[in-house]
């Protein structure tokens, strides 16, 4: 017994090299790697931010969004108690704001989970079984992608109506195709390797395999790329919008708020300008957070 494990209190031999061993896994390392880029953390912060105000600050906005006042038409930011100012309906600028970036949050987070279930499902399935049934599963991920994304979106849109429901839907079966890509070939990479072979020998179905071995292996690259797919698909909705085949009036999101601002720029500049720096500055917070992930998971740095 060393002198440090007779001393009443102190840590045991045995806890430290536990402990340094813990401190060097590979989630503990990529956190502390990620604290440490600054950009990444501003955009964290900045995230943070923007989602506490689209959560609280509706009840914090003496106006709801849709409220029409005549008497408030394109009022400029600062006046008749409008911070931002007003719409040409005179209905209130941050309390549209603050309800556009609350659904464009949601509609990029609901699609691209729907796209990570999807793109994982898939391109974990194409990669392990491999064979006949890889080449069938990505020839329907290329002809997919070789229909126009807004052919496909109104396509969809045609056939089982529009609502803001099915906005999330579309976009998310269009942006599972590169994800699916993306698994599928770190896919075949990981079936090689040991611990599948031995989870083979010891008897685990494909089913099981790919549930308890590939996926959770392929954690690093995906959620590298959901912090990518966000913001894409945030600016997809945007266009949807600017397209008028988006999120309908009264209701708005970014995107319908900045193809009313472009209308109206020249008698209400602000009504673009705000918005657009919104939507800026969520795309940039998302970005800056996938390059720290990246960064961190990244094992060449490591």
């Amino acid at each position: 017994m060393s002198a440090a494990d007779m001393i009443p209190g102190s840590p045991t031999r045995a806890a430290l090299i536990q402990n340094a061993v813990k401190g060097r896994s590979l989630w503990d390392d990529a956190r502390r790697r990620l604290l440490r880029n600054k950009a990444a953390v501003t955009g964290m912060a900045v995230l943070a931010a923007m989602v506490l105000l689209a959560v609280i600050g509706p009840w914090l906005v003496p106006f709801h969004y849709d409220t029409v006042t005549k008497t408030d038409v394109w009022m400029a930011p600062l006046n008749g108690g409008h911070l931002l100012g007003a719409d040409s309906l005179g209905r209130d600028l941050l309390a549209r704001l603050l309800a556009g970036l609350g659904v464009s949050l949601a509609i990029g987070v609901v699609a691209t989970s729907v796209s990570l279930v999807i793109g994982v499902a898939w391109g974990a399935t194409a990669g392990y079984v491999g064979g006949r049934i890889d080449e069938i599963m990505m020839r329907v991920v290329d002809t997919l992608y070789s229909l126009p994304f807004i052919f496909f979106v109104i396509l969809l849109m045609v056939t089982f109506g529009r609502n803001i429901l099915l906005i999330f839907l579309a976009i998310g079966a269009v942006e599972w195709l590169t994800m699916s890509r993306i698994v599928r070939g770190q896919t075949l990479t990981l079936k090689s390797k040991e611990f599948i072979e031995a989870a083979r020998a010891a008897g685990l179905s494909s089913g099981q395999i790919i549930a308890r071995h590939i996926v959770p292996n392929l954690l690093g690259p995906v959620v590298v790329y959901v912090t990518l797919t966000i913001p894409a698909v945030i600016i997809a909705e945007s266009f949807l919008s600017f397209l008028g085949l988006g999120v309908q009036p009264p209701m708005a999101s970014l995107g319908t708020l900045i193809a009313t601002g472009a209308q109206d720029m020249e008698m209400a500049p602000w009504l673009l300008v705000f918005p657009s720096v919104t939507m800026v500055l969520t795309l940039m917070a998302f970005n800056f957070i996938g390059d720290g992930l990246r960064d961190a998971l990244d094992p060449k740095d490591r």
